[in-house]
Parts: structure tokens; sequence; C-alpha cells
């Protein structure tokens, strides 16, 4: 079967509105989140539809056929997970709801996921990029400038930061109250340099202008991340780095790695970042290897003994 594409993809139906209700509600799903889910339902009843089945109607072989069509898609694991996570949290609202009666994802698993290391840059490599940043002049350069160095100072999401509103930081700060995923709130510290770099925008921007702290081109709207991306793009063409290897998520990824390989404990990295399970953050622990190495061959008694 031919995958459909998205002008062909059919309505959100009745239970699958109430599911992203639910979602929405209850658990506190983001929009992005929610948006996702409403396409992979979506994908999921067109499928179905050609099997000649509704999307409530479907059995455990359904779903393994369309994990298959996923495959061959092109669908990397990791995707094809996301689509089963959705699924899995849609047949378990059907089945609590008495909608169904079973849950033919219970008997799925899920795709096996290599673990992938994430992508960052050389702490020389973050300096050339905030060099080049705070040589940019202007109100455009201010604010670029305030955006890089809260993007590594903090480790934030993207969304996280075009959602600052001013107040945050209108008073100059040590400490930002982030709202993240799930509509949960953390304390996130915010270094010396970075609060500098952020009253200098302020300066510039003009005070009424929007409730944002980085307004975007839409009327009273934050600046986009489509915006953010392509304002790195600049920056690192700019700093000789490949745009290929920066991103938002990248400034992410080399704050936590670097914050690590300097001392920081994994629980402390965890709260910043907002992780709710600390195997996540355990991912950046491969930047400890050398540093361990290090440490065992300095102290340990047996270190320096020939065999």
């Amino acid at each position: 079967m031919p995958a459909p594409s998205p002008s062909k993809l059919p309505l959100p139906t009745v239970f699958s509105e109430v599911f992203l209700e639910m979602m929405a509600a209850e658990r506190g799903a983001a929009a992005n989140t929610l948006d996702a889910y409403r396409r992979d339902l979506a994908a999921f009843t067109s499928f179905l539809a050609s099997r000649g089945r509704k999307e409530h109607q479907a059995d455990s072989a359904d779903l393994r056929a369309y994990l298959t069509w996923l495959t061959k898609r092109g669908l990397a694991a990791r995707s094809q997970a996301r689509h089963l996570s959705c699924l899995r949290q849609y047949h378990q609202f059907l089945f609590s709801e008495n909608i169904r009666s079973d849950d033919p994802s219970l008997a799925m698993d899920s795709p096996r996921l290599g673990q992938t290391l994430p992508r960052l840059l050389k702490e020389a490599e973050m300096e050339r990029l905030i060099e080049v940043a705070q040589k940019r002049t202007g109100m455009s350069g201010m604010r670029d400038r305030a955006l890089v160095e809260m993007l590594y100072a903090t480790g934030l999401r993207v969304s996280e930061l075009i959602s600052l509103p001013l107040a945050t930081v209108a008073r100059g700060q040590e400490m930002l109250i982030v709202r993240g995923k799930g509509g949960k709130e953390r304390m996130v510290p915010l270094g010396g340099r970075a609060r500098q770099a952020v009253a200098d925008w302020l300066n510039w921007r003009q005070p009424k202008a929007s409730r944002w702290l980085f307004p975007g081109g839409r009327r009273d709207g934050p600046l986009s991340r489509s915006a953010v991306a392509r304002l790195l793009g600049r920056l690192a063409v700019a700093a000789g780095i490949p745009p290929s290897r920066l991103s938002p998520h990248v400034m992410r990824h080399s704050f936590a790695s670097h914050l690590l390989a300097h001392g920081a404990d994994l629980r402390s990295l965890q709260q910043m970042l907002g992780h709710a399970d600390i195997s996540t953050t355990q991912i950046y622990t491969h930047v400890l290897d050398d540093r361990l190495k290090a440490l065992v061959g300095q102290h340990h008694p047996l270190a320096g003994r020939s065999s």
C-alpha cells in the first residue's frame, strides 16, 4: 500500500479527538506531542481503511502489519517506536473507556533501538560560536547573543526558551522558572555572562513590544523555532562550523556534556534538563570516560606498578 500524502489523510475521528483531549487535559501533553499523535492516528486510520477496518477495530495482526508497512516506508526504528507508543496509549484509552473489550497493543514488542549518542560541539567550537555572536551589533545582534548565551548556559529546549515571558528575566534573577514538558515547572540557574547578555538585549528591546522575552514577527507571538534554527545556521558558518552540526538541540546536548565533563552530578543535571527519568540523562555519561580513566590512573594504588 503506498503511503498517503498529508492532504489525503482522513480527518480525526470522534474517538481519536476525545483521546487527544484527554491527553491534553489529564496528562498535560504539549502541543507538538498532540500534533504528532494526531498525524500518527490519521495515518493509522488510513492504513486500517485499506484493510476494511475502522480505527477502533484493529487487532494485533493489524498492528503488526502497520509496523511492517512503516518499515517498508523507510521509517527509522525510533520513529516506529513513537507510532507504537501513540497506538498503545490510544488502545489503553479505548479499553479504559469500555469502547473495546481488549487491548491489542499488549502483544506488541517495541522496535529495537540502538543507543544513539547525542551530537554535540567541542568546548572550543562553542567558544568560537559565542565569540561570533558577541561581535554582532544592533538590536538583532543583541538578541542573537542573548539567545546563544542562554541556550548554552541553561540547556533549555528551544520551545522552552522562546516561550519565556519577559517577566521571567525582567529583574535580573539568577534563577529561571521554566515550564517544561507536561506543564511541569523547574528552576534553572542563569550564569553571569548569560544574565549580562540578556540585560544588554533588554536595553535594546522595546519593553511594551511583546510579553515574550524574544518577540517574533507575528503580532504578540514569540520567536519561532525555525527562526532560532536559521540564526544558529548563520552563526555556525561565521564560526567555521558546518551548519549541519548545529541546532538548538545540539546546544542542549553540549551544555549537558560539558557540564558533566567539569564535575556536575547526574541528579543536578537531570533537574536542570527537566528529565523525568534519570536514565535519559545517563546518555551523557559517555563524556566521562576519559576523565574516569585518568582518575583511576592517578589514584589507584596499583596503577603505577608494572606486572
